[in-house]
């Protein structure tokens, strides 16, 4: 029978869940290219084996081929199961954890993009003749908050309006947009206040200092809307090179780069996880940093992109669980975990959660196309320790295959027990809380202008 390694993590682990485990050995390893690797299954995990071939047999009655489905189930030490675990298969938005790791490795958890706004004229009685320059560096999380605590720090700054046009340069993104027209288009939308979305008007902006209008009592009325700061823009919103003389007004800082990939996996969202792959260097280089970091076959990775759009985007199950294995360890040497990036069954029901009945405190990443859905992440369980699991289902039928894909899960803790409260390696941490629109990511290196 596999032995569970009764050092590193998993000993940790269970020590601090209370379990009493005798010392053990390691499971045998092999090695490739010097990586080591778990000793193959053995038909020796009995609980886990007969709640996957219930699992297999349920898809199978529903018409799915059970060798398109894939499984890897393993501890710190142990490998429980794998079936079809090292082969690369489309696996959805499982991709996004190759893109986490890549941007981690790449720029560090504290990164904080800059977009830096510029004047090219003077500013005089609260107008700036000539025009503003946005330019922009890379953040992916810019969004209308941000905008909107733009337009107060330029109000600060003695500027009400520009008689130029918004000049983007660089990589300028905003609400998702990537093309530097559509965001700059955006961005003066935010910064005149003009058509803005009806629920920024009940958002409470925290220190932004924004006055609260009085309104008539109507039966819909809920809050008092607010009146948002504006720059009035005359001119257009140009795409151009950055112009020589320019006078740097505001940096402004994006949120730390935990927070976005956070973001990112708790909502799914493709756009961020596109700007953050362009970032490191693309698809190849997402590929590679993910392959050598986490140290895992090249041939396990193969990706279009770094969202999970296409079904190109293939990761074998054993590659994911080896990433998501790599983020923990390298959280953990910040003082963070797998459940300060990924959304926590139990802990939050947003998102990728939303709908979803997973055991409490299983932290994880879904990934779904039109023929794939995607299950991975970390199980705590009482006799296991921290069991790694991704599964990946290729058919049609999305919604009854996430309530199998639970149901599985579900199982596999009530035969190895569940944990409460959930362990600390594996809940999040309490720490400041990032908010859209903070002033204080806002920094002025101009003077004021004289009014």
């Amino acid at each position: 029978m596999l032995q569970l390694v009764s050092s590193g993590l998993a000993g940790m682990w269970l020590n601090l869940a209370g379990v009493n485990v005798a010392p053990m050995s390691p499971a045998q390893a092999v090695t490739w290219q010097g990586v080591s690797w778990l000793s193959p299954a053995t038909p020796v995990e009995p609980t886990a084996a007969t709640a996957i071939d219930r699992y297999i047999q349920t898809l199978k009655a529903q018409g799915l081929n059970p060798q398109h489905q894939s499984i890897w189930l393993q501890t710190d030490g142990n490998l429980l199961i794998d079936r079809h675990g090292t082969i690369p298969v489309s696996a959805a938005s499982l991709t996004k954890t190759a893109t986490s790791l890549a941007a981690i490795t790449t720029w560090g958890l504290d990164k904080q993009f800059e977009t830096i706004v510029s004047a090219n004229g003077t500013i005089s009685q609260g107008t700036l003749a000539g025009d503003l320059v946005v330019r922009g560096g890379g953040d992916p999380l810019f969004v209308w908050e941000d905008a909107i605590s733009l337009a107060r720090s330029l109000n600060q700054l003695g500027i009400d309006r520009i008689s130029g046009n918004l000049i983007v340069v660089d990589r300028f993104h905003m609400n998702y947009k990537a093309d530097p027209q559509k965001a700059g288009e955006l961005l003066k939308q935010a910064l005149t206040g003009i058509n803005l979305p009806p629920e920024l008007l009940k958002t409470d902006f925290k220190d932004v200092n924004l006055v609260k209008l009085p309104t008539a009592p109507t039966e819909t009325t809920t809050q008092t809307p607010t009146k948002l700061p504006q720059v009035n823009i005359a001119g257009q919103v140009v795409v151009a090179s950055e112009p020589p003389g320019i006078t740097p007004l505001i940096r402004h800082q994006s949120l730390p780069l935990v927070d976005i990939v956070r973001q990112m996996n708790i909502y799914s969202n493709n756009e961020i996880a596109q700007i953050l792959a362009d970032g490191v260097g693309g698809a190849a280089q997402v590929m590679k940093i993910a392959a050598t970091t986490a140290k895992f076959p090249p041939a396990e990775i193969q990706l279009i992109n770094g969202s999970g759009l296409g079904v190109q985007n293939r990761l074998s199950p054993r590659a994911v669980c080896q990433i998501f294995r790599t983020l923990h360890q390298n959280l953990q040497a910040a003082n963070l975990n797998l459940a300060d990036i990924f959304p926590v069954a139990g802990a939050e029901s947003i998102g990728t959660l939303k709908d979803r009945h997973l055991p409490v405190g299983t932290t994880i990443k879904t990934g779904t196309l039109n023929q794939v859905s995607a299950l991975g992440g970390v199980l705590p369980t009482r006799d296991r320790g921290l069991v790694w699991f991704v599964i990946v289902n290729q058919g049609s039928q999305i919604a009854k295959l996430r309530q199998q894909q639970d149901t599985l899960l579900q199982s596999l803790v009530t035969e190895w027990g569940q944990i409460a409260p959930t362990p600390l390696v594996v809940t999040k941490h309490d720490r400041y809380p990032a908010y859209f629109g903070d002033p204080a990511r806002n920094m002025a290196i101009a003077p004021k202008s004289p009014s």
